[in-house]
This record gives structure tokens, C-alpha cells and sequence, in this order.
């Protein structure tokens, strides 16, 4: 036995920090302070000189020949729906299984998201899912790629162009991940990207859409510097009403040095992984998602565990969290809750032009998403997987801890000593 769990008095298994996130050095300062010294530390003109060459790098990076960067991510998907000119009013479909940010700028575009339930096998959108909620008011579809999965880009791709719909990449966890060898955000009409504080690659903040479109490019560029037709911004017809979107100079300079870390992050964390999958195939009530062999290149912003309580006779997944917690793991099971019941995505029509125009998804239920949220994920941060084996082996000692101990979480009271 591993001996008594945390949680109820014994020794933690972990009493030491996890890797830092995120990670700087040297190159961070000197492009800061080469920010600093040229006295040009804002966006205008936009793209500025730090943002310019980080467009370029990021593109490169992604496989799309334009990047328009911006204030965040949320922002960044609001842009797309605006650039490709979609209807205001229009129905967009997405996951029920994201962060509010995605629905958020749907309706922050002018439109209304229209939620399906998620493949119990990737927890990214359900393409048939999709098919179905198909309306003559769709005019675009929103998959998200999830924690260390994507969506079915093929059949996202097929289901979009036989219908003539926009195909957007939420691509917030995704960056560097690959479909087919090519790089997410790349395979849509637009990709979109976070640069928030705990995403793979960081700036605090900032945001970022790819596209290969020359048009849809010109009009992001605009629609970020307040609407402004700069000259080599002038091949569409349109004076959009756009908003000061752009990113500092501060935030690009990182991110350029951030963006060259990746490469070296991503080959660690995908080792520490590698090892943590062989490891947990060997205990009952965990498992890990399926691998689907088109994602040529996995990348984990967070890593998915996936829980099932009959092996651990009936205790509820919050409580192994509880638990895990405890033996010093960082780890949450509430992550995102289906976007329907999410607090943060609220009906009130004060703020959500959606449900002032009648929109109520108040009585929808997605049985897939809502088993994720309450009952199955145990998502782990991505800066677990960056330090040594030793790191991994801690993480496989407390679920072999927890596993062991089940009957102690099942009746806490065995595990208290009798009284004298």
C-alpha cells in the first residue's frame, strides 16, 4: 500500500513545486529593453515593428500567409466572423464544451451561438452533432480544439464547403498542434489563437488569427486599427466600423522569443507524456483519450485524464480531485462546465445581445459535455509535463495512491483511528 492519503492526515506524495509557467530568459529581457529604447512601444501603425515580425514568424510557424494580431483571444474570434462580412443575426454552430470566450465572441460579432454536444472520444465538437444543427440561418461553424485533441477537421472541412459555411479554428490550446501535417489554424478559412497568460505560447495576453485569404487579412488588419484603410489595406470596398484591438510592442517582442522556445517545449512535454500514458494504462478508473492518427503533431495545453468511478466503487471524481489535490497534484475537474449552465455566459439581455433577441438555451442538455464536466475530466496543466521523469512518477505515485485508497475516500470514517 501506498500508505494513508493526504487528505485525511497521511504524508503527500508531492511537497515540492511543479515547473514554472512560463519560461523566460535572457532573450525576454533584451527584447524588452530593445522595446524600451526605440521609444515605440505602441500598435499604431498597425501591424508596428515588433508585431510585423511576429505576423511573419507565427505564419510561417502556422502554415498561413497572413497573421493579424490583437488585444486577446476572445477578440480574435469576434474579428474572424466580422472579416468574412457574416450576417448579423446569423447562426454559428460550436461546442457546448469550451470556455465562454467562444460563445462570448460569437455574440459579441453579432450572432448567435448555437451549441452541440461534443465526440465522447476527443470531447471536441460532434461533426453529425454538427450536420443536424444546421439551419438556413447557419453561416459558420466554430469547432474548438481541446486541451490535447482537435476537431475532425475533415469532416468539419467536408460538412462546411458542401454547405457553403465558414470554417473557424478556435485554436487557444492548439498552437503548434498539426491535422495531417498541417498546422492548426491553417486548415480552416481562419484560425484563432490566445496568447493568455497559461497557454502555450504567452504574452499575458494577446490574440492572433491566421487565414490565407488576402481579403480577409486586409479587413482584420482594419478591423483592429479602428477601421483604418491603411494603403496596402485598400482591395475591399467596405469602411468597417473597427476598434483599437492592437497589440503593444511589448507583447510581440516576447512573443517572438516565446515562439522559438516552442519547438523545444513541445518536444518535452510530448516525452513526459509518452511516459505518463504507459504508466496509467495500468490503472484501473484512469485512461487517457484515444490518439486519432490524423493529429500528425499533439500539442497539451492541458492534458485530459479521463475518469471512470465504477472502478473505484462509486466515489465521485471530485473527490479523487480532492484527493490528488492533497498529494500536492495540480489538477481540476470543473474546467468548463457545458457553456448552457456556465454562469459566466449569461442570458442577461443587458449584455448579451444574443438573449435579448430571444435566444435561450436554457433547456438544452448535452449528455457527452455535461459527463466530461461533472463526472470524467480530470484536466492537468500542461507545465506538469515540462520538468523531469521524476515529475511524471509523482504524478502516476498519487493516482496509484488515490487508486489503492478508494474504500478509505469511499468512507472516510475507516480511515480515522478508533476511538480509545
Amino acid at each position: 500500500m501506498a500508505g494513508k492519503l493526504a487528505l485525511h492526515g497521511g504524508t503527500a506524495v508531492r511537497d515540492r513545486p511543479w515547473s514554472d509557467w512560463p519560461e523566460f530568459g535572457a532573450p525576454e529581457r533584451e527584447a524588452l529593453a530593445r522595446v524600451l529604447d526605440s521609444r515605440s512601444w505602441g500598435g499604431f501603425p498597425s501591424p508596428n515593428t515588433e508585431a510585423a515580425a511576429f505576423e511573419a514568424e507565427f505564419g510561417a510557424y502556422v502554415g498561413a500567409r497572413h497573421v493579424a494580431l490583437c488585444a486577446n483571444g476572445t477578440f480574435s474570434l469576434t474579428l474572424t466572423l466580422q472579416a468574412a462580412r457574416v450576417s448579423p443575426g446569423a447562426e454559428v454552430v460550436t461546442t457546448a464544451y469550451s470556455f465562454v470566450g467562444t460563445p462570448g465572441a460569437i455574440v459579441g460579432a453579432g450572432c448567435v451561438p448555437v451549441f452541440v454536444d461534443v465526440d465522447p472520444d476527443s470531447y471536441c465538437i460532434d461533426p453529425e452533432q454538427v450536420e443536424a444543427a444546421i439551419t438556413p440561418r447557419t453561416e459558420a461553424l466554430m469547432p474548438v480544439h481541446l486541451a490535447c485533441s482537435m476537431a475532425d477537421l475533415d469532416r468539419l472541412g467536408e460538412i462546411a464547403e458542401r454547405r457553403g459555411l465558414l470554417l473557424v479554428e478556435d485554436c487557444a490550446h492548439a498552437h503548434g498542434a498539426r491535422w495531417r501535417d498541417r498546422g492548426a489554424g491553417s486548415v480552416g478559412d481562419f484560425g484563432s489563437f490566445s496568447m493568455q497568460s497559461t497557454k502555450l505560447l504567452t504574452a499575458g495576453e494577446g490574440g492572433a488569427v491566421t487565414t490565407s485569404d488576402d481579403v480577409y487579412a486586409q479587413r482584420l488588419h482594419s478591423l483592429v486599427n479602428c477601421g483604418r484603410k491603411e494603403p496596402e489595406y485598400r482591395d475591399f470596398p467596405e469602411q468597417m466600423l473597427g476598434h483599437n484591438l492592437r497589440i503593444t510592442e511589448w507583447q510581440a517582442a516576447v512573443l517572438r522569443c516565446q515562439l522559438e522556445r516552442l519547438p523545444e517545449q513541445h518536444a518535452r512535454r510530448t516525452a513526459r507524456i509518452a511516459r505518463f500514458e504507459d504508466g496509467v494504462c495500468d490503472l484501473p478508473g484512469f485512461s487517457t483519450l484515444p490518439h486519432d492518427p490524423r493529429v500528425t503533431r499533439r500539442t497539451a495545453y492541458q492534458f485530459i485524464l479521463r475518469y471512470d468511478a465504477r472502478a473505484l466503487s462509486g466515489v465521485p471524481r471530485d473527490t479523487v480531485i480532492q484527493a490528488l489535490q492533497a498529494e500536492g497534484v495540480r489538477c481540476f475537474g470543473q474546467f468548463y462546465l457545458p457553456l448552457n449552465e456556465d454562469p459566466l455566459f449569461s442570458p442577461d439581455p443587458h449584455t448579451n445581445a444574443a438573449a435579448r433577441a430571444g435566444a435561450d438555451w436554457s433547456e438544452q442538455v448535452y449528455p457527452v459535455t455535461r459527463r466530461a464536466a461533472y463526472d470524467e475530466a480530470i484536466w492537468l496543466p500542461h507545465e506538469l509535463f515540462l520538468g523531469s521523469d521524476a515529475d511524471v512518477d509523482d504524478l502516476l505515485t498519487a493516482l496509484a495512491k488515490v487508486h489503492e485508497n478508494a474504500a478509505e475516500l469511499r468512507d472516510p470514517a475507516a480511515a480515522a483511528p478508533a476511538a480509545g
